[in-house]
Order: structure tokens, then sequence, then C-alpha cells
């Protein structure tokens, strides 16, 4: 009998065996179909899934030890672009499903509704579309589901309501629609419930009211209608509780919060129509830390007992009634002094009055932002504003203050955007605003400012927009001042009293869009160095004392859309050149001294865009002008045909010697180069000396604790050297590289004589040998804190200095700006124009303050004659230049590196950048391509294309405030369409159809401009 046992047992033993291994191998059969679509089959994916390795020892897999059976999925931040296979359901002991951040597309696949043990599924940041299929109704023990940032459709399920264990829901930024179903009332456990950002409306249900354990309750950014529920308010656990963005009214809210949610962390129910009093009950809420009422219609007088709220950190209450422009409006900042932990205090655009006080320097020193422009704030700035010297931002425009600005202004070193427009502030602008190095906004307007601009302005080097129009200004506008601000957007000085010349430093602002400088008392003529400021789209001179001639390089300013020089003294004729000013809308010539024949073509074409009243002796142009015909002259046609023999003369003499000259120079060139030692680079260029030794102690010996990064030619390291006071990069070149020293030259060269804001600073090289006697090549650049555009767009987390930066729709067109900049100086500003040849996100660096520079020029190579750039100026190649995916299609048919093919790279850079999909991504086969793939997309399909991460308001991603959902919604889609159409436009496959550097600036500066507004 026992022997009977023991067979019969170890007959069930071997059976328990075999269906344990049978069961393993339905597991890793599935992981590996699993890997081929997640993976979008791309073998170099997951490289320990293969059968060195038992599965359970595979990346991101976790086991059940006895039964060798998946329990758990985790994979993150990784650029697949795959899908889910339906075989994931195969996986039926599955608990926890973490597929976070790795671009999956496609549906979520119904067999997800066989994983029966599955309590956690977790796919937010990813490009998934399609409903939620039911099937996962039968995933019963489901307790965490997060879905957010994805592109999924159709209603919130109604089944959702008997997944009775569910504990977190998050399907926020997606594309839901309908109502919320009252079934999800029936989730007693639920503890968090994120619905933000879909297309959710109606009425909020009241059968929320019954999740007794929710804690976290955010439903912002849809369209949800009529008063919240008064069931909401039996919610006591709620820390918090978010509804902006939405259509919601009532009287009591805020009256409610305080009795409701003892414990709120995070009230925010701006951009609604609420309304009602600032209840002092407020001020029970120990916990809050973030209180945001803003765009509503909330008035009376903000509670004065705010004090006792010491863990708030920002306050923001704009766009309301609050106030009534008495004294005693104020009074509630002297309780907000006891709030320490302060970052953001919003009160703009309301009706407080009353005068500011020193109090107000003893508000929190971790304030950064401080808004209370557009009320009726009287008085002077007080000194204490310099105590707080964190701020950032400071913004106190049009109120009823006066006075001078208070000199410890100077003490905010790190004020970013300074706006007191529109008060009735007087004096001098202090010599002191010269200390706020990283000024970006000024905005000093309409005020009663006297004496002179500061020179000490020209310290503000990183300054885009300063604007000190209508005030009493007088002297000469300083020569120097702004010539330093080369990032100059727009400067506006008009309605002033500045005499002298127009600056002509001013032709170092490349970037410049906008000259304002009319009604002041300005003589002399336009001076030649504007020709530079190549983005300028708005010129006003009017009514100053400017003479001569109109210069025709005005007609090469290609992006001008309003030229205004009437009210002046200009005489002789009116250029030709402006015919091809294709963007010009307004031309206004008006008040002059002109003569002779109006051009015909152009802007001169449309009789209500161009003004020419007072100028006598003008003639012709099209006949709606009802000018005199212009008079014939005698023997014109005979002098034209002798002209035309001239000519030829002329030019077929000029061609022999400027052969000639070439021929010389090429030869002295070629014998002077082969003089030239790499070792005198540093010299050359006038760089600092730095040996090897140096170099080999600032970057401990080139450990791999200071690796940055590796590329094409060598690697990067992270350093301190004694040189200089920041850290810099050290490029080391790996000699052993078919082309490297070809590289390090080519690249010393180009950055040794160029230099430009959107370029990566070349800080010295070195040239010598190591400790072993070999040869040893460096190059030293600034160190760019937040490291490549790729890693920031792909966050690849095997990078040693991956960031945790999201780039968001509006620094994403910043850096394309930046990009776009750099390449128009290196095309158009230089004797010998700079062709990069390999435009891509790697070859881009960002710093801290997520400025891009672009770098990398071993490829790049010069065309000679900046002037030019037709074919006959392109630079010959034997090789392709660039990097796979970024090549345009004529250098792989052996055509000449030129300008029009780093077009080509950038325009699909900017598609990566809109997608987040790289150009050799697998799913570009079989004539699909990043372009097709991008210009197939139509104005209502380009939200599925887009990189998820995009579909992010920009308001909330700046902490900024819209009032109409929909209207930010349209915006956004609108930008994203145009961004697109920029990149499609650039990598065009003809390169004469290819979009011009200056009409891509032109374009995202208007991007930029409705994403601002």
């Amino acid at each position: 009998m026992v022997s009977l046992i023991m067979f019969l047992l170890s007959i069930a033993s071997q059976t328990l065996a075999v269906h344990v291994a049978l069961s393993s191998e339905t597991d890793k059969i599935a992981l590996l179909a699993l890997k081929d679509k997640l993976t979008n089959g791309n073998h170099d994916a997951l490289p320990s899934w293969n059968e060195s390795l038992h599965f359970c020892e595979w990346q991101g897999v976790t086991c059940n030890r006895r039964r060798m059976r998946v329990t758990a999925l985790i994979l993150q931040n990784q650029y697949w672009g795959g899908t889910l296979a339906p075989s994931l359901g195969n996986l039926t002991f599955l608990k926890a499903i973490f597929l976070t951040n790795i671009h999956l597309r496609g549906e979520i696949p119904r067999e997800i509704g066989h994983l029966k043990r599955l309590q956690i599924l977790d796919l937010k940041q990813n490009n998934l579309h399609g409903q939620i299929p039911m099937q996962m109704i039968n995933c019963s023990s489901l307790y965490w589901i997060i879905l957010t940032y994805n592109n999924l459709t159709g209603k919130v399920p109604s089944w959702f309501g008997s997944m009775v264990q569910l504990t977190h829901l998050g399907i926020a930024v997606n594309s839901f629609v309908g109502s919320i179903p009252p079934s999800l009332g029936n989730l007693s456990s639920l503890e968090q419930l994120s619905l933000t950002y879909n297309h959710l409306g109606g009425s909020i249900t009241p059968a929320l009211g019954r999740l007794s354990n929710l804690n976290f309750l955010a439903l912002g950014g849809n369209k949800f209608s009529g008063q919240v529920p008064y069931s909401l308010y039996n919610l006591s656990n709620i820390q918090v509780f978010s509804v902006t963005d939405n259509q919601l009214v009532g009287n009591t809210l805020l009256l409610n919060i305080p009795m409701a949610f003892p414990y709120l962390r995070e009230f925010t129910c701006g951009g609604n129509r609420f309304t009602g009093t600032f209840p002092s009950s407020i001020s029970n809420l120990s916990e809050l830390q973030v209180f945001d009422i803003g765009d509503n219609g909330f008035h009376g007088p903000i509670s004065p007992n705010l004090g006792s709220l010491h863990k708030l950190q920002i306050f923001f209450v704009p766009f309301n009634r609050f106030g009534s422009g008495r004294a005693y409006d104020l009074d509630f900042l002297f309780s907000l002094v006891n709030c320490t932990q302060l970052q953001k205090l919003v009160i703009e655009e309301n009706y407080l009055g009353g005068v500011l006080t020193d109090t107000i320097g003893n508000l929190s020193n971790n304030l950064d932002i401080l808004v209370m422009g557009s009320n009726q704030i009287s008085g002077k700035i007080p000194e204490g504003i310099g105590k707080l010297i964190n701020l950032k931002t400071l913004g106190m425009e049009r109120n009823s203050l006066e006075g001078i600005i208070p000199y410890s202004i100077g003490k905010l070193k790190n004020m970013v955007r300074l706006t007191l427009q529109e008060n009735k502030l007087y004096g001098k602008i202090p010599l002191v605003i010269g200390n706020l190095t990283m000024l970006s906004e000024v905005q000093l307007y309409s005020n009663k400012f006297e004496g002179i601009i500061p020179f000490t302005l020209g310290n503000c080097t990183k300054m885009e927009i300063f604007s000190a129009h209508e005030n009493n200004l007088s002297g000469n506008i300083p020569n120097q001042t702004f010539g330093y601000q080369q990032g100059l957007i727009a400067l506006s000085l008009f309605s002033n009293s500045f005499t002298g010349l127009i600056p002509s430093e001013l032709g170092n602002l490349i970037h410049l869009s906008v000259l304002y400088l009319q009604e002041n008392k300005l003589i002399g003529e336009i001076p030649m160095e504007l020709s530079a400021c190549s983005a300028l789209t708005e010129l006003v001179l009017e009514s100053n004392l400017i003479h001569g001639s109109i210069p025709s390089f005005l007609g090469s300013l290609l992006s001008l859309e309003i030229l205004d020089l009437s009210n002046n003294n200009f005489s002789s004729t009116i250029p030709h050149e402006l015919v091809n000013l294709k963007f010009l809308s307004m031309l206004n010539l008006s008040f002059n001294h002109l003569s002779g024949e109006v051009p015909e073509g152009g802007v001169f074409n449309n009789i209500t865009a161009i003004s020419l009243f007072r100028n006598k002796d003008l003639c012709g142009g099209i006949p709606q002008l009802n000018l005199s015909a212009c008079p014939m002259l005698p023997l014109q046609k005979k002098h034209k045909r002798s002209l035309k023999k001239r000519v030829i003369l002329i030019m077929a003499f000029g061609g022999v010697l400027i052969s000639f000259v070439a021929f010389i120079s090429i030869y002295l060139f070629k014998k002077k180069a082969k003089k030239l030692s790499t070792t005198s680079l540093a010299l050359q260029y006038g760089y600092v000396k730095v040996s090897y030794g140096e170099l080999h102690q600032a970057t401990n010996g080139f450990s791999s604790s200071n690796l940055v990064g590796t590329g094409s030619f060598g690697s990067v390291y992270r350093g301190n050297l004694v040189h200089f006071k920041r850290p810099v990069a050290v490029k080391v070149l790996n000699l052993q590289t078919h082309g490297a020293s070809k590289s390090f030259m080519a690249e010393c060269k180009a950055l040794g004589k160029i230099k430009h804001r959107n370029l990566l600073s070349i800080l010295t090289c070195c040239s010598s040998v190591d400790y072993n006697g070999n040869d040893f090549k460096a190059i030293v650049f600034d160190f760019m804190s937040n490291g490549s555009l790729e890693t920031l767009l792909h966050n690849r987390i095997e990078d040693s200095e991956s960031t945790n930066l999201s780039l968001n729709l509006m620094q994403r067109v910043n850096i394309a700006l930046d990009v776009a900049f750099a390449l128009d100086y290196l095309h158009s500003d230089l004797e010998e124009a700079v062709v990069h040849c390999d435009i891509k996100p790697s070859n881009i660096l960002v710093d801290d303050e997520v400025v891009a520079h672009l770098g990398d020029f071993g490829l790049a190579r010069l065309v000679h004659g900046a002037a030019s750039r037709s074919s006959s100026g392109q630079a010959t190649s034997s090789t392709i230049k660039g990097t796979v995916g970024y090549i345009p299609p004529e250098y792989g048919a052996g055509a000449s590196v030129s300008a029009e093919g780093d077009m080509y790279s950038y325009g699909i850079l900017l598609l990566e950048m809109l997608t987040g999909k790289k150009p050799t991504d697998t799913m570009f086969a079989e004539g699909l391509s990043l372009h097709n793939f991008c210009n197939a997309a139509t104005l209502e399909r380009i939200t599925e294309i887009v990189d998820s991460r995009l579909l992010i308001p920009i308001a909330k991603q700046e902490g900024r405030r819209v009032t109409s959902q929909q209207n930010m919604e349209g915006t956004i889609q609108e930008c994203l369409v145009s961004f697109a159409k920029i990149g499609i436009a650039c990598s065009e496959e003809v390169p004469t159809q290819r979009m011009s550097i200056k009409n891509v600036i032109k374009e995202l500066h208007a991007i930029k401009q409705k994403l601002f507004l």
C-alpha cells in the first residue's frame, strides 16, 4: 500500500513538473512574440531577451520563483514605437504591467481581458488610440489603472463601476467624450480619480459624492457645466481638488470648501464662471499649498488672515473683481508675510487699490513670481522690493504708481521679466538695472522717465524685448548698449526725444524683428549696418529728421512686413529693390522729398498697402496712384544698346581677371596651409593654451564617471579647468577612427572664427601627446547642463547626464528658432558661408536656460562667397556628408553640399521634434518616411502623429491662465499644424522647393506669438 502511494505521488510530481515546464514555455513564447511587436521588429532592442538566459532573467521581467511564471513586466523610457501584441493575454500570471513612455501605438488588445490576476496596469505616456477594450472588465483584481497621456477615444466605460477593487483610475490627457458615468460612484475603494484634459461635458455626476475614500479628484480641462454637486462636499478626505478650465458656475464654492475638505493641499478652480466672496474660513486650511481661483467672477476683499497658511506656495487669484480701489485692499499682504514657503503671488487684473509699503519686502525669500499688474495700486515702489532676491518675474504694470524706480532693484539679480509700463513713474532709468544680467524682457513704456538710456544696460546680454516708448527720454541712443544684446528681438523707443544718429551697432542684432524709433528727433541717414538685420519684420522710423536716399539694401530684408519712413527728409528716388519684399503689407513713404518713377510690382501694385502723399516730384506707378507719366529720356534706346555692349565687354574682361586672381589665391592658400600645424591652433584663434596634463587632471583621468557621451569621432567628458570658472566639456578625438584628425581640423577652423549665441562656443583646443607618447587631440567647449536635444526628445535613461526636462511646445519652438538663427548666421552672415552638413538632435546642446546651441562642426564645409547662395557657390564633396536619416537625397546622388542640404536636415529635425519619432524608426519602410508620414496628416489628424507630451496645454505647462479651454486647444492644434508645415516644406525632395531659413524664422516667430498670447 505504501509503495502504491509513493508511486502515485511520484507520478503526480512528474505531471506537475511537466505542467510547470509547459506553462513556462508558454510564457517564453508569449514574451518573444510580445518583443517582436513591442520593439517594432528591432533586433537590437532588448538584447537580454535571448536563449542564453532564462526568460525570468530578461530585462524588465519578474517571475514567481516557485512556478517560474511571469508576474510583472516593467519596461520604461524607450523609443520603440511598437504595439501591444495579443500574446500579452497568454501571460496569465501577470499581476503588474508598467509599459510607460515607450511610444506604444495601436490599440490596447482585447486579449488583456485574459489577465484575471492583473492588479496594476500602467500604460501612461504612449501613443495608444482607440477605445478601452470591454474585455478588461474580466480583470476583476485590478486596483490601479493609469492610461494618462495617450490618444484614447470613446466614452469613459461605465463598466469601470464594476471594478470594485480600484483605488487609482487615471485617464487624463486623452480624447474621451461624453459625461462621467454615474457607475463610478460604486468604486467605494477609489482614492484617486483623474479625468483632466479630455472632451468630457455635461454636469458632474453627484454619484462621485459616494467615494468616501477619495483624496484626489482632478476634472480640469474639460467642458463640464452647471454647479459643483453638493454631494462632493461629503468627500472629507480630499487633498487635491481641481476643476480648472471648465464652464462651471455657482456662488458658494469658496464658502463650502474649507468646511468640506479640512485636509486640502491643492485647490484649483480657475477658468470657470464662479462668483462669490473670499471667506475668512480659507485660513483654516492648514495643509493648503496651492490656491488657484483665477479667471472667475469672485469679488470683495481678500481675507486679511491668511497668515496661518504656513505651507502655502502658490496664491493665484488674477482676473477676478477683488478689491474696491481703496486703501485697505492690500491688507492681506501683511498676513502673507507669515507664509514663508510662498513662491508665486499673482493678483493681476482685479480692482485692488491702496499703497504698497515696505512690508512687501518681508514676503518669503522663496518668492520668484510677483505679479500685481492691472489694478489701482498707487504710491511708490518700495525700497523693500530689493529684499526679494529670488524674484524672476516682477509685474506692476497698468497701475497708478509714481516716483522713481528704487535703487534696491539692483539686488534682484535673478530677474528675468520686469514689467512697469503704463504707470506714472519718473526720473532716470537707474544705472543699477545693469546688475540684472538675467533680464530677458523689460517693459517701461507709457511713463514719465527722462534722461538717457543707461550704458549699463549693455550688461544685460540676454535681453530679448526692451520697450521704453512714450516717455521723456533724450540724448543719443547709445551706440554700444544694444549692440551687445545679440538676442534682442524687439526694441521700441518711439515717442521720446532722442537725438543724434541711428546707432550703427544695431546691425549686430541679427535676430531683431521689431524696431520702433518713430516720433523722435533722429538725424543722419539709415546706417548701412542695418542690412544685417535680416529677421526684421517691422521697421518704423516716421516723424524724425532722417535724410539722404532710401537705401536699396532695405529690399534685401525679405522678412519685412511693415516699413514706415514717412515724415522725414528723404530725397532721391524710391529704390526698385523694394519690389522684392513679398511679405510687405504696409509701406508709408509720405511727407518726404522723393522724386522720379514709382516702381511697379510687389507692394507697389496694392493701392491700399502704400502711402506716397506729399512727394510732389513722383511720377509713374500703377494708374490708381493718379501720378503724372514720367518723361521719356531722349536717345534712351541708343543708350541702352551702347550700355549692353559695354556690359558684355566688362564681364568678359572681368571673368579673365577673376580667374587669374582666383588661381593665384588658391595656390598661395594651399602653400600656406601646408605650413599650418595643429599645435598652433590655440594661438591662431586666440585661445587659452592647455596641455594634455591639464585636461587629464580636469576630467579625473578621463574617467567613466566624467563621461557624458560618445560620438562618431570621439568621447566627451565633463571637467573643470583652472582657466575657466564654469564647467567645461572636453571632446577627445579617437584618432584610430578614419577621418578623426580631419574632423578635428575642420571643427577648430569652423568654430575658430565664428561667434554666435546659438553656436557651441569653443574655449580652446589641444594637439599634443598623452603620457604614453601617443598623439592626442581634444577640443574644449562650454558644458551644457541639459545635454543634447536627442536625450531630451527620447529620454534615453542610459545617458549618464540625462535630465528630467520634458520639452513642451513653446520650448520646442524656441529651440527650433535657436537652431534657425544659427543656420541663418552660418549661411548668410559670414564672408565664407559655412554648411554644417550634420544637423541632427545629438548635435544640438541645450543649456540650463533651455537655449539651444548647434555644435559638432567636424563635417562642416566652407562655401566661398557668402553673398551668393546659388549652386555655383556650393562646396564639392567626394563622399556623402551627414547622418543616415538626415542626409538630403541629392547628396546620395553625388550633388555638392549646400545650404539647401542643411535645410533638408533641419526639416527632418523639426518633424522629429514634433512627432518624437526618429527618421530611422523601423515604422518608416516600404516608401513611408518621416516626411511622408507628417505630410499625410491633416488638420484634424495632427494630434494623432505628434509627441503626446505636446498635447498638454501650454497654459498649464507655463502656469499661465487662458479664458477659453476651447480657444486654447484650437490654438495649440493650429500651432502644431504650422510647425508640421515648416518641417515638411524644409524637407522637400527637390532642393529649390525647400523653405528658406529666413522664412522659417518668420513662421516660427508667428507660432511663438500665438502661443504666448
